[in-house]
């Protein structure tokens, strides 16, 4: 028997997959309807059409939600224009900003960093469990100067939803 020396899976957002799928038809949806609005009104020409492409790709890269990953040690947000990842068993700085839109900024001792949005490690506790094993970490080594009380006030956050969707699943709430 061989044993593979792959890394196991990264955590992912789960709900991804679902948001890129409603991300491009919400863009198709838009193409298609203006290209047939443009089309009976009897003015559409290979200028508009390929106006209206490129709306609806602004449309769908504006629509696409960045996809979070995670596995021991590292922390990674793709958008479509860009990558970053993260050390997170060597963060520096765990902070979070906003009150409406809130932002969760994480640097590394390597001068990486990233901005995610909270919620994402709410809806994903796998996702959560890494982060928050790189911030242990990161404070056992002692390279988090500041972001404890962040760390503190997300699992409250995690834990509390974790609660209220087993009540919700079990009939209970």
């Amino acid at each position: 028997m061989r044993h593979s020396t792959l890394p196991p899976d990264p955590a992912g957002d789960r709900h991804w997959r679902g948001d890129a799928r409603l991300a491009t038809g919400c863009a198709l949806g838009f193409l298609v309807l203006t290209l047939l609005v443009d089309g009976e009104a009897g003015t559409l020409t290979l200028t508009r059409a390929l106006l209206w492409l490129a709306l609806s790709a602004t449309l769908f890269v504006v629509l696409l939600p960045h996809r979070v990953t995670a596995g021991p040690g590292w922390l990674t947000v793709d958008s479509p224009l860009q990558r970053r990842t993260v050390h997170t068993d060597a963060l520096t700085v765990v902070r979070q900003y906003g009150d409406v839109s809130t932002r969760l900024v994480l640097r590394d001792t390597y001068g990486q960093w990233l901005e995610l949005d909270p919620r994402v490690l709410v809806a994903n506790p796998l996702l959560w469990h890494e982060l928050d094993t790189g911030i242990r970490r990161s404070m056992e080594r002692g390279t988090l100067r500041q972001g404890t009380g962040v760390r503190r006030h997300l699992g409250h956050l995690i834990d509390d939803e974790t609660a209220r969707s087993v009540l919700r699943a079990s009939g209970i709430s």
